[in-house]
Formats: C-alpha cells, structure tokens, sequence
C-alpha cells in the first residue's frame, strides 16, 4: 500500500508571476516502497497564530484581528489562509515540487491583515493535504485517497511574504474603499490641489490630529 509523508522544506519569492505569488518546496516521500505514477494533490494552508509570540508594536498592529492581549488566550485562533492544488508527477521513493501559492495585499481579508501586522520572525503555518494518488501495485494501476490525516507544519519567513509583495507593489498598500467614499476624496483632492492620492490621505490624516484647525 502506498504510504506518504510530506514536508515542506522551504519558501521563495515567486518573481516572474503575473500575480503575486510565493512557491513553497514540498518534499513527500513514499515510505511504503511502491512506484507512484502521478499525484493529483490538494493542499488547504493554514495560519496558527498562536504558535509564535508577538512585540508591543506587532500586538497593537493585531487589535483588529484578535482583540486585546488580555483576551488572546480566546480569540487568537487558527485562520483559513488557501487552498491550492498541484499535479505531482511520477517518482519512486521520493520527489521535491514547487507548489505556487499566490498572496493578495487586499486588508479586508484577515490573512493579509495578519501578514502586514508581523515585522520578522516566521509565519506559523499548516498545511493539509488531500487528492488522489495513482500507483502501482503487482503491475497493475491503483487509485486511492491520500489521507486526510496527512499534514505538515512550516513556518513561512515573514521577509518572503515581503519580499513576494514588493515585487509587485514596492512601497505600496492597498485600501479598498466604496465608490462614494472614492467621490468625496476625489472632491478633497481636486478641491486642495493636490497631486497624489498619498498627499491627499496625509493631508487628511493631519488635519485629524488633535489641536488641528480644519
């Protein structure tokens, strides 16, 4: 019978996508001394934030997420961060693939806000694997489930998320906001003269301090 385990032995940059996106190296290993022909495999990744500790600055930054640090012990839970899937080609024994995992810099969703809120160290991931393995067996084709019960644990460089990001938007972030929301900063910003939306978010930004005449 065929028996895998997989790990994940490393994490780059993706610098030629069309998209931003990171590779993770898997190396899965057959245990069980079979030929296998092919995988079709499925990888849901994980974040277990509450693998790692946290700076005052990286906690302040997570109040949106997880709340105060008093009720952390609670709140911080692990978080959904994607599924992917890959096709891994035939090997005997074992086989290292690239597994593309593209990333977004959109703040409304939570991994993201948890990616920018940590400024070094490592991301703490999981990954769970599932697909179909296609073997062989006296000679002939076997096709059976790879177990759910299949993971592995990884913890993702916080400078490759980074990295990934500025290759796409260097120096930048993103703020999704409404369309009427965009109409009034636009009448803000034509009204002001001012040339950048950067300029007109930091104008703004001043003229909220306390003691500010508007």
């Amino acid at each position: 019978m065929t028996e895998l385990d997989f790990d994940c032995v490393g994490a780059e940059p993706e610098r030629y996508g069309v998209v931003p996106s990171l590779t993770l190296r898997l190396r899965i290993t057959e245990t069980g001394g079979e030929r296998v022909e092919a995988i079709a495999l499925r990888c849901q990744i994980r974040i277990e934030p509450h693998r790692r500790r946290y700076s005052a600055e990286e906690a302040e930054q997570l109040h949106d997420l997880f709340g105060d640090t008093g009720r952390w012990a609670d709140t911080v839970k692990p978080m959904q961060f994607i599924t992917v899937s890959a096709m891994v080609p035939g090997f005997t024994g074992n086989t290292t693939i690239d597994l593309p995992v593209p990333v977004t810099y959109d703040l409304e969703i939570a991994s993201t806000k948890y990616f920018t809120s940590v400024t070094d160290g490592v991301i703490p991931l999981l990954l769970l694997f599932s697909g179909t393995i296609f073997s062989t067996q006296d000679g002939r084709l076997s096709v059976r489930q790879v177990p759910w019960s299949k993971e592995a644990s990884y913890g993702l460089p916080v400078k490759v998320w980074r990295e990934t990001v500025d290759l796409h938007f260097p120096g930048s972030a993103w703020v999704c906001v409404d369309r009427e929301t965009l109409s009034a900063l636009q009448r803000y910003k034509s009204r002001h003269a001012l040339p950048t939306w950067n300029a007109t978010v930091a104008a703004l930004l001043e003229n909220a301090a306390p003691g500010t005449e508007r």
